[in-house]
């Protein structure tokens, strides 16, 4: 019984739209107009969000205050400022890597972050932390540029050792100059290898 009732108002429903074709029509330019302002609205919280990436700035005193994880995250969000596509990967079986990005130009930048909570005057990145990242870098995430970026400084062993194995270096002063936004991170950096692909700027 109730399936024929609900065929006879769906019958009935069908006969008075015929009847009725403009409210077809004024249903139809409803759904349109929805749809066209919800695909702007979309298109226009996207702006949003680029532009809010575009203008990400920080100082080194928000950095410091930053706990390690936070440090991460902000490293990613600055190289996704800059262009890239970059996911952070810290955490248990990181593979000595923090933040992995692709640049403009395809090359893959493999980034481990040292946060120090006393900044400058915090414990010295050495030897050791370079060696993982020299270990795994290549090796694990195809990284054309190695990375080891701290808001606070490096041992005097460490700075060759890097210079000699690759690894690029990024100290609380190039880390202020980055962070603020000026230039991006690769454009600071020594002996950078050439584009995987061509760009704008090739």
């Amino acid at each position: 019984m109730a399936l024929v009732v609900a065929i006879s108002l769906v019958g009935a429903l069908v006969q008075w739209l015929l009847a009725h074709w403009w409210v077809l029509l004024i249903i139809g330019a409803v759904a349109t107009a929805l749809g066209v302002l919800w695909v702007q609205q979309t298109r226009q919280r996207a702006e949003w969000a680029r532009a809010r990436a575009q203008a990400l700035r920080l100082g080194l005193a928000e950095i410091d205050g930053l706990d390690h994880k936070a440090f991460e995250f902000a490293v990613r969000d600055l190289m996704r400022r800059d262009g890239c596509q970059a996911e952070r990967l810290g955490g248990a079986g990181d593979d000595a890597c923090d933040v992995r990005a692709v640049d403009p130009a395809g090359r893959v930048c493999a980034i481990q972050c040292k946060h120090r909570r006393d900044g400058i005057r915090g414990s010295a990145v050495g030897v050791g932390v370079l060696q993982q990242v020299n270990g795994t870098a290549r090796q694990v995430h195809g990284a054309d540029i190695a990375v080891v970026l701290t808001n606070g400084r490096f041992t005097s062993k460490a700075i060759p050792w890097g210079r000699e194995h690759r690894i690029h270096l990024v100290d609380r002063r190039l880390l202020g100059e980055w962070t603020a936004g000026s230039r991006r991170l690769w454009d600071l950096l020594d002996r950078i290898p050439p584009p995987r692909r061509p760009t704008a700027l090739s």
